[in-house]
């Protein structure tokens, strides 16, 4: 079966098995595993899950730092029609707590790293019956290895349907509470094979590829790009945890090929020492996306890299890319159309509506949405908020923009108040709810600034309550330990009141406009 013909996971895994037993299909530190072993060891954890009651549907979490481990889970999850759900291990306790009893986990896979964690979430637990040390002896957990290796490797019989959901990624929402976005298996599938029946070759992602997987699995952006090596037969080098040093090692050590990065980790890639010593030519592509790159850091990082770059534009429940910027856009001078966020692919359609949902023409602003073959198949468990983000196959970002008489998209601000730090999606209520419980605070609100590094940071307003007094430093350690750190605010200014229009709603834009003035975009 060639790469342009998978329907799932599940058959791509056993299918490359035959067709490249001896081909390395990961690397992680000093280990490496072929696609035979990867295909073996994901019969052995099928057949794991299988004797620990999983069945078709069942949740499967991860929690750990990425290794050759978690896609032998991912495809073992994917043989019996289990579906992966890996966690965020930047998350703060109460969100991961959460995310595991919402999706209804039944088996955890747990890092030696966050044994305490998960210690004390057992009592709290809700659904999960079965624990697996990956790393590490524990004195209740069977260790990985143990656990895998006494079950067979032979094929386990069953039906694949591309339709059958994979994987479900959390995404948090405006209500403060994380979304599991469903995706199918053929939401890693369907875009690249059009693409391809189209004559378009994209990055021709090709066996003699070496693909640097620097995001993480958990983020749809690390685990779409993974596959999409793996469907062409190419070898993946995994970055357990983004260091700028180390990724710059592996790049050379590995005559890495393509890349995919978000602007943070390009911008401390180049700020490294090392960069000026690192053999780099072998990188012939390298997408970034996540959030928009400023032009002073794509122009240096085109001359120091020296190979195509490609802008991606998309989000979790469009199963990733869904518009992209092609190196024929890009230019070291620099042009007005470097800072569109590129135009959509092959099979993708997107339209720009106003508040009445209706189509509005070339040059007007309003929300994007995006009709892609690899768009989600809605969250879990949640109706009303599918309602709200797939209306009739069109997935309503959230964000506004407007296309050019070309074609071209341009992401200009966001309706849902979004900030994206370093490629994170954040969102104000969840922080706002999280500060708001400290004795002290009568009001807040939260924002994004630029951020030349980061791309936004969190910043928060604060009506102290009468007669309350609190420090900054104070209020941040109490969200520290409440939600993970990236979400944590870089600052916080003290005020006597919000503004406000006549009914009472917080003016967001008013406490936002002295930080974006001069900003050419309202997002970054």
């Amino acid at each position: 079966m060639k790469s342009s013909e998978f329907q799932t996971l599940a058959e791509m895994c056993i299918q490359q098995a035959k067709a490249r037993p001896d081909a390395v299909a990961f690397l992680s530190g000093n280990h490496r595993q072929t696609f035979l072993q990867i295909d073996l060891g994901s019969n052995q954890v099928g057949h794991g899950l299988t004797a620990a009651g999983v069945k078709s549907g069942s949740r499967v979490a991860i929690l750990g730092k990425d290794t050759i481990a978690h896609y032998e889970i991912l495809f073992g999850c994917a043989k019996i029609k289990a579906v992966l759900v890996d966690l965020n291990w930047r998350l703060a306790l109460p969100e991961i707590l959460y995310i595991l009893n919402d999706s209804e986990t039944e088996v955890l896979f747990v890092a030696q790293e966050f044994f305490p964690l998960v210690e004390s979430l057992v009592p709290h637990l809700a659904s999960v019956r079965t624990i697996v040390a990956l790393d590490g002896a524990h004195p209740e957990w069977s260790l990985y290895e143990d656990w895998k290796t006494a079950k067979p490797a032979t094929p386990i019989a069953c039906e694949y349907c591309a339709d059958d959901v994979a994987v479900q990624m959390y995404s948090s929402g405006t209500t403060g509470r994380p979304k599991g976005v469903q995706l199918a298996n053929y939401s890693f599938f369907r875009l690249m094979q059009g693409m391809r029946k189209a004559g378009d070759p994209w990055m021709s992602l090709n066996p003699g590829d070496t693909l640097l997987l620097s995001l993480p699995q958990f983020h749809i952006g690390g685990l779409w790009w993974a596959m999409q090596g793996y469907a062409v037969g190419a070898a993946g080098v995994i970055v357990d945890a983004f260091v700028a040093w180390q990724a710059l090692q592996l790049i050379e050590q590995h005559q890495v090929t393509k890349a995919v990065l978000v602007p943070s980790m390009i911008q401390l890639m180049l700020e490294e020492p090392s960069c000026a010593k690192t053999y780099l030519s072998s990188i012939k592509g390298l997408v970034y996306g996540g959030s928009p790159i400023s032009p002073s850091l794509l122009r240096k990082a085109m001359e120091i890299f020296g190979c195509d770059f490609f802008q991606i534009y998309g989000l979790t429940e469009t199963g990733n890319m869904a518009v992209c910027l092609r190196p024929t856009d890009h230019c070291p001078e620099g042009n007005p159309r470097m800072k569109a966020a590129g135009k959509p692919l092959p099979g993708v359609e997107i339209k720009i509506v106003d508040g009445q949902g209706r189509t509005l023409p070339a040059g007007r602003s309003g929300e994007i949405c995006i009709k892609s073959p690899s768009n989600m198949l809605g969250y879990w468990k949640n109706e009303s908020a599918t309602a709200q983000t797939l209306v009739d196959g069109w997935v309503h970002t959230g964000d506004v923009g407007y296309m050019d008489e070309e074609g071209y998209v341009y992401v200009c601000d966001r309706i849902k108040d979004m900030i994206i730090y370093a490629g994170e999606n954040l969102f104000p209520a969840e922080i706002e709810a999280v500060l708001s419980e400290h004795e002290a605070v009568a009001e807040v609100a939260v924002i994004g600034i630029p951020d030349e590094k980061w791309g936004e940071v969190v910043k928060a307003f604060v009506v102290p309550r009468q007669g309350g007094v609190i420090k900054q430093r104070e209020l941040i350690d109490f969200a520290r330990s409440r939600i993970a750190d990236f979400k944590v605010p870089k600052s916080i200014t003290f005020v006597d009141a919000l503004p406000r229009n006549p009914s009472g709603k917080v003016l967001k834009r008013v406490l936002r406009a002295p930080f974006w003035q001069d900003q050419d975009r309202q997002v970054s």
